[in-house]
């Protein structure tokens, strides 16, 4: 309506196509769950999970496992993580 006029007289600016980032932590933190350290603290945390999930009434977590297995992540990331960064 009256700000039609005004709009169509815009000029049009579209922005170039970038390539798809990717997350050098993220890389790293896949990489580092295939270390042996990892797998083993992974392997915790699942038995403990399946161990809650099955029974109806505990008490329970795996907060202790869970916080072992992304220091143990973190751990191995730190080194390189900030020479991959601009």
């Amino acid at each position: 309506m009256f700000f039609d006029k005004f709009i169509s007289k815009l000029p049009v600016v579209k922005a170039q196509e970038e390539e798809e980032l990717e997350d050098p932590q993220q890389t790293l933190r896949d990489k580092c769950r295939e270390t042996e350290h990892c797998k083993h603290l992974a392997e915790l945390y699942e038995t403990c999970n399946d161990r809650v999930r099955s029974r109806t009434r505990t008490t329970e977590t795996c907060t202790e496992e869970l916080f072992n297995l992304l220091h143990a992540i973190d751990h191995c990331v730190t080194p390189e993580l900030f020479s991959k960064l601009k």
